[in-house]
Formats: structure tokens, C-alpha cells, sequence
């Protein structure tokens, strides 16, 4: 039997057993390089040609197998299910190129990271990560539902992992909310050092969360619609516009559809989006408050139809509950500007929200402000029975009620 000895021949950095040069070893090319042992003969039979990308050495390749500069890291960061989806699935797609998606492909959602305790762990996906190709050149592992290790401390395995990550696997890091149980709130910012840790290894980061500002949000859809590759008619962008709403992860569906009806490169109009657009799409709760304010009551009952089917009667009550008792606080409390305001209602951040409380208890003064805390009143008490009303009824009298205090 040769004596054997440890040598890397492979670019991944795996160790193979290899004979020595002066024994049944072939001076041959790196692409035809063989492992044999034995008499010529049974060489002849035995002998296995190894693949080209097998063959290439660290070296020749131009880089370390774990070298940071050749790692492929996306951290994708979004809270739009869709959205996220959709950047997923592209990302996904560039990666694998001509890979067996069967062979090269790993993902792990919340599922796969839970730990038998009941809480979660990333040692599932540090695992598939430093796991070597089998019959590909190359290995795509997604992590999923990474909100979930939000506290402090719960990524550094991730850290850890990117700095050693090799070099044949591309990372996708995608931090979602769980879905199983459910979780509440705001979607976690993602920690720093994570951040900082994919910036060093040379990845990028993507953030799919729409802008919430109107302005904001709708310059976000006129670059989706530039990016789809279809023409769009000013009118068509404005019914796009007002369809989508506030639910921009229809955008992705819509564009697919008008695109599988009309063609690529084709022009929309306005009645194309009528056709294909499907149902509205929900609004910011805010546009409801602002029609209140102006004293619009057509726009806040179109408004209110538009949120009723993405949110219960009494979330919708509670909402507005909420911010006419902080304009009864501020009545009479002698703030003079919305610094005071903020600091009054307890609002950090921006005082905006404190600015809009503030003038609109101005306009309305004491009286109305009562008068609305009232009608909020008989409406809380006839969604739970007290009136034989449908519900859709008792907010679009409230509604109506509302801003008619305003445009007295």
C-alpha cells in the first residue's frame, strides 16, 4: 500500500487523500489530474479524471478559499412579505446561475432555527454555510426570519461566520419578521456589529421597506414602474398610485400581470390598470386623520372603506380614540409649540405627529374636542351591541360626524 499523505488540491480548500508523486502518481495537466494506485493495468481502469473547477488550485484561482474580498454576503432587510420575497427570489437566481438549484441550493427559514427548547438557534445555519459543495461549484445558503435574533449577543455566530465564510458559498442573510408565532411592532433594526461584520467581508446590504413619507413613497413607485420595462402613461402611474395604497407589495403582482396581458415594452393607460389592477389596496391610517381634519368628508369615507378590510372596526375606533384624547390633554395646557406638545403627550422622535395634534386642537377648541370624545363614546358602545347597526355603518357615521366638527 503507497504511503499517503494530506495534500489540497482543490480551490474550496477541502483535503483529499492523495498518493506520492513517486508512486502510481500521473504528471498530468491540473485538468486531467487522476489518482491512481497500482500497476499500470489497473490504472488504466481505475483511474478518475477529477473536474476542471476541482482541479484549480487556491493559487491559480487568484484568491484565498477564505479570503473576506471573495465572499458573496446579501443581507436583505425588509418588512413587506412580498417585497422581501421577490428580492429573495432574484438574489437567489443571480446567485445559483447555471447550478443545480436542487444540489447547490439551502434555505432555512424559522423552522429549520428553532431549538428543541422552544427558542432559536443559528448553529443550523452556520452549519449549512460552512458545509463544502457536493457536485456543484458552488453553494447558496439563505438564513430567513433573522429578526428573530435581535437581541443583544444573539448574532455573534453569524459574525464569526463571516469571517470565515468560504469562498464557494454565497450568504444571503435576510432579516424578516417571524412568522410563527406572530411578531408584534416595529421590525427590529438590525445590530450594528452584524451590519458592520457584512460590510467587512465585502457584501452588500438591501433594504426592500418602502419609504412611509407620501412623497417619499411615491417617488419608491415611480422607480418600480422605470424598473419593470414596461411605459407608463402619467394617468396610468396616478391610478397605479392610488390602487396600491399604502399595500406596496402588490406592486409585484400587478407589474406581472400587466406585463403577462400587455407584453413587455408595452405602453399602460389608465383603463389597462383598470382592467388588470384588481382590488385597492389598503392607505396609511394617516390619510384617514388629515381628511378628518380638512373637514373632507367624501375623501374620509372613501378613505375609510379603503382600510376597513385590513383592519377591524375597533382597531380603526381605537386609532382614533387614541388621538382625540391627546388633543383633549394639550386643551388647555398651554403648550405653545409642538416641543411642548411632544413633551405633554410623551411623543420621542420627530414632533411632527405633535405639530398635527397641536394645530387641530387649535381649530376645533375646547367644546368640539369634548363633542368628538362623545361621539367616540356611542360609537364604542354600538359596535358592541347597544345599536342594530353593521358595523362598516356606525364608523361611517362617526366618520361623517368627525369631520363635519371640522369643516365648521
Amino acid at each position: 500500500m503507497p504511503t499517503r499523505c494530506w495534500r489540497s488540491r482543490i480551490a474550496t480548500g477541502q483535503r483529499l487523500w492523495w498518493p506520492r508523486p513517486c508512486i502510481g502518481f500521473r504528471a498530468l495537466a491540473p485538468s486531467e489530474r487522476v489518482m491512481s494506485f497500482g500497476s499500470a493495468r489497473s490504472r488504466s481502469r481505475s483511474c478518475q479524471t477529477l473536474p476542471d473547477w476541482l482541479s484549480r488550485s487556491p493559487a491559480a484561482a487568484g484568491r484565498s478559499p477564505y479570503h473576506p474580498a471573495t465572499m458573496g454576503v446579501q443581507l436583505v432587510t425588509g418588512d413587506d412579505l412580498v417585497l422581501v420575497a421577490e428580492a429573495v427570489a432574484r438574489i437567489v437566481k443571480e446567485a445559483l446561475g447555471d447550478e443545480d438549484r436542487s444540489l447547490a441550493l439551502e434555505q432555512l427559514d424559522e423552522a429549520g432555527l428553532r431549538d428543541p427548547d422552544g427558542g432559536w438557534r443559528l448553529a443550523p445555519l452556520v452549519d449549512a454555510a460552512q458545509t463544502e459543495p457536493f457536485l456543484t461549484s458552488r453553494r447558496v445558503v439563505v438564513g430567513r426570519h433573522l429578526a428573530r435574533f435581535s437581541r443583544k449577543g444573539d448574532c455573534d455566530e453569524l459574525v464569526r461566520l463571516l469571517e470565515t465564510l468560504p469562498a464557494t458559498t454565497d450568504l444571503v442573510l435576510v432579516w424578516e419578521r417571524g412568522v410563527e408565532p406572530a411578531m408584534g411592532g416595529r421590525l427590529p433594526a438590525v445590530p450594528k456589529e452584524l451590519a458592520a461584520a457584512v460590510k467587512s467581508a465585502g457584501g452588500t446590504s438591501l433594504n426592500v421597506t418602502p419609504p412611509r413619507g407620501k412623497s417619499d413613497a411615491h417617488k419608491w413607485l415611480r422607480s418600480q414602474l422605470e424598473q419593470s420595462g414596461l411605459h407608463f402613461e402619467p394617468a396610468a402611474v396616478a391610478a397605479i398610485d392610488d390602487l396600491v395604497g399604502a399595500d406596496h407589495g402588490n406592486i409585484v403582482g400587478l407589474l406581472r400581470t400587466l406585463e403577462g396581458a400587455l407584453g413587455s415594452g408595452a405602453t399602460v393607460t389608465a383603463d389597462d390598470v383598470a382592467v388588470y389592477g384588481g382590488d385597492p389596496g389598503s392607505v396609511v391610517p394617516w390619510e384617514l386623520d388629515d381628511a378628518v381634519d380638512r373637514g373632507d368628508i367624501t375623501e374620509a369615507l372613501r378613505v375609510l372603506h379603503r382600510l376597513l378590510p385590513s383592519r377591524h372596526p375597533l382597531q380603526l375606533l381605537a386609532a382614533l380614540h387614541g388621538r382625540y384624547q391627546r388633543m383633549l390633554r394639550l386643551d388647555g395646557a398651554g403648550a405653545a409649540d409642538e416641543r411642548q406638545a411632544a413633551e405633554i403627550l410623551g411623543m420621542k422622535g420627530s414632533t411632527f405627529p405633535a405639530k398635527k395634534i397641536l394645530g387641530q386642537t387649535r381649530r376645533l377648541g375646547s367644546e368640539k374636542v369634548a363633542r368628538a370624545i362623545r361621539l367616540l363614546a356611542d360609537a364604542d358602545l354600538a359596535l358592541r351591541g347597544t345599536v342594530d347597526w353593521p358595523d362598516e355603518l356606525v364608523l361611517e357615521v362617526l366618520i361623517a360626524r368627525l369631520a363635519a366638527l371640522s369643516a365648521r
